[in-house]
């Protein structure tokens, strides 16, 4: 091997340097090729570059085009090839400093959402009120009807009505197949005009009482020989309070109230087995769906005295179910609040008197946690009717009824006594 050929061979291709001539290679420059390419036959490349002279010309008056092909095709247009962007050697622009929401345009879009809100909650009171049912003559004016005393008073009656009830719902809530209309539980609520705690009385529906025109009676008697008119006269007459709200709710309503607000926590205090009520439920706190809450406070199983037990569990449904329909996981939620004052409206009945702003007065009392207390009773009495009924200890019952009308507490030691 020659020196010549030598040197071919430790040189690599490309290192920027001539090669040395060989015999009869000629001239060439430096970016030659190596070797001679074949100017014809087989091998030899298929296409071939136009000449200058064959590049057509651009038309008089039209400015030249610049011409290049991207990766072997002929590019369009007239500009320069852009470099692609986003390399990292090549100088970003600054970005423009970010701009902040002003403290004017923050607190317009609070009023806003305020305003909207409002305009909500007004919208859904006057729509509450158009849809309370309201009742004609429930608290007319008598001869001999107790004068109106300082703060409000209420009569709210659970009544055992199965209107809006299935064949199907009366055997699932087992609430039998009774005829006519009587009171299931009834409590008086005392709203004071100052800061003392609301009072609320369960009146035992068994007591016995003198009904106006009709003689000695139990109190649920009342409401099925007169309705809502005799009975609120007969506890205005028994009592010496004078009643400013009437409100009356059935067993298909009381059930639609607390699913409408997902159930009712409740501590039960003693395990509870009535097939009557359809009842079956353990003790300790748990959640009551309506169908078990309905049979919570219908139920006479329990204690030494079964009414008596009764009415406190009615209070203590009652005073549980308002705080979580009052609450605010309830009432600012549209997907419970919306249903809530649906059932609510469609459930209860009130006097004809009683708007909306007065069931809202109701709720903010019940969710004061009121004193709770149930009329004195002690030993029974014997009906003309037959029967026997609950006999009221006279003396401690006014001490109660008399600390409603003068606006005041009830005393301690009746409280104790109760």
């Amino acid at each position: 091997m020659s020196e010549d050929d030598r040197t071919r061979a430790m040189r690599s291709p490309g290192d920027g340097r001539p090669l040395p001539p060989r015999p009869g290679d000629g001239l060439r420059s430096g970016g030659a090729p190596a070797h001679r390419m074949p100017s014809g036959g087989p091998g030899a490349p298929t296409h071939k570059l136009p000449a200058a002279s064959q590049v057509p010309e651009p038309p008089p008056g039209e400015p030249s085009r610049a011409r290049s092909r991207v990766y072997g095709k002929q590019r369009s247009g007239s500009g320069p090839v852009k470099p692609l962007r986003g390399r990292r050697d090549e100088p970003r622009e600054p970005r423009g400093p970010r701009k902040r929401v002003s403290g004017g345009t923050i607190v317009k879009i609070i009023a806003g959402l305020v305003v909207v809100l409002l305009v909500a909650a007004v919208g859904m009171f006057f729509w509450i009120d158009s849809r309370l049912a309201g009742i004609d003559g429930v608290l007319d004016d008598y001869e001999g009807r107790p004068a109106d005393t300082p703060g409000t008073n209420w009569l709210l009656v659970g009544s055992d009505s199965r209107k809006g009830l299935t064949a199907a719902q009366r055997r699932k809530l087992a609430t039998g197949r009774a005829a006519g209309q009587r009171t299931d539980s009834m409590m008086l609520l005392h709203i004071p005009e100052g800061s003392d705690r609301p009072t609320l009385v369960s009146l035992p529906r068994d007591s016995a009482v003198t009904i106006p025109g009709r003689g000695r009676d139990k109190l649920n008697s009342a409401y099925a020989i007169g309705g809502p008119r005799l009975l609120v006269r007969t506890v205005e007459t028994v009592t010496g309070v004078h009643v400013d709200n009437y409100m009356e709710i059935g067993f298909a309503g009381f059930v639609d109230i607390v699913d409408a607000i997902g159930g009712v926590e409740i501590n039960v205090r003693a395990a509870v087995n009535d097939p009557k009520a359809g009842l079956k439920l353990k003790k300790g706190t748990q959640e009551l769906t309506g169908a078990q809450a309905l049979g919570y406070v219908r139920t006479r199983k329990g204690g030494a005295l079964p009414d008596f037990e009764r009415t406190k569990r009615q209070r203590q449904f009652l005073g549980a179910v308002v705080k979580k329909a009052a609450s605010p996981g309830v009432l600012l939620n549209p997907f419970t609040s919306i249903p809530l004052a649906m059932s609510a409206t469609d459930a209860v009945e009130v006097d004809s008197g009683t708007g909306a702003f007065n069931m809202l007065s109701l709720g903010l009392a019940m969710g004061d946690s009121p004193v709770t207390t149930v009329v004195p009773f002690g030993g029974n009495e014997v009906i003309p009717g037959g029967g026997t009924a609950v006999k009221w200890d006279r003396t401690k019952a006014l001490a109660i009824f008399n600390a409603l009308k003068e606006d005041k507490p009830v005393p301690q030691d009746v409280l104790d006594a109760t």
